[in-house]
């Protein structure tokens, strides 16, 4: 998967400072340790081999497989929670959030339902709802660490770098040195160009021994929007090929050379 993917940069945005579109953000905040990699278990088709290392069709054709099993039970928690994460993969963020919607009605308190409809609600642009929801499913005397990240990625996304960075904050109190909440906080940084502070949590979080690849591409495009775009192919290639990952460096050094992108966050860096 190309950086194009991973970021959907916006070259309007890029060029009036703002570095990274916030999506990845919301999808791995609640993730945690499974995210992208794992889907829930339960009564439902299994798949060959994880989600994280299929392509565009292959995801498409689970996504079928987990829907037919959805459209059998719409009650089933499992596969409504599964078919919605990996619709989101598919980029289908609308359909997601229709699907997670239902599974929350039947299951409205169940907290791990109600998260995952507030990212699918993140997802689809509708923030203050998704706030909402994150904040109903979190309870005070049992807080939950990926909640709190969640939390953290959708006031990042609203703009609200410092009470974000706050959620990060008490996230990893709950749970020290988690290499999502480290990347969500460094992209934090990132999104107000604040590039070395960025790199600097990015790699505490690709440091930590169960960092994931989208770790260890956000630490990529923190080191490249630094200008540093053979240090930033290294990183991006330890898990790409080299096709993808010099990929990823082309379409990096194409969008900060137009509009003036680069020089924007050189002064704000």
């Amino acid at each position: 998967m190309t950086m194009q993917d991973n970021f959907s940069f916006s070259l309007r945005r890029l060029a009036t400072g703002v570095a990274v579109a916030m999506v990845a953000l919301s999808l791995s905040a609640c993730a945690g340790q499974q995210g992208r990699k794992e889907l829930t278990t339960g009564s439902i088709p299994k798949l060959t081999r994880p989600v994280q290392s299929m392509n565009a069709t292959e995801l498409a054709a689970a996504a079928e497989r987990i829907g037919q099993a959805y459209e059998r039970n719409p009650k089933d928690r499992e596969a409504g929670l599964n078919y919605a994460n990996l619709l989101r993969m598919t980029g289908r963020n609308e359909q997601a959030l229709a699907v997670m919607q239902q599974v929350a009605i039947y299951h409205p308190a169940d907290r791990e339902v109600l998260g995952a409809y507030g990212k699918a609600q993140a997802a689809a642009g509708q923030l203050e709802q998704a706030l909402a929801t994150i904040s109903r499913a979190q309870t005070p005397d049992r807080p939950d660490w990926k909640l709190k990240s969640a939390e953290g990625a959708i006031l990042d996304q609203l703009g609200r770098s410092a009470e974000a960075r706050l959620r990060y904050r008490e996230a990893l109190d709950l749970k020290p040195n988690e290499p999502s909440v480290l990347s969500n906080l460094g992209m934090s940084y990132l999104l107000t160009k604040d590039l070395r502070t960025a790199e600097t949590y990015l790699k505490s979080a690709a440091s930590q021994p169960d960092a994931g690849s989208s770790v260890r591409q956000n630490l990529a495009l923190a080191v490249g929007l630094q200008g540093r775009f053979q240090e930033a192919e290294t990183i991006a290639g330890q898990e790409l090929t080299s096709e993808q990952a010099e990929a990823n460096v082309a379409y990096l050094r194409s969008v900060l050379s137009q509009q003036g992108a680069w020089k924007q966050l050189a002064k704000a860096d």
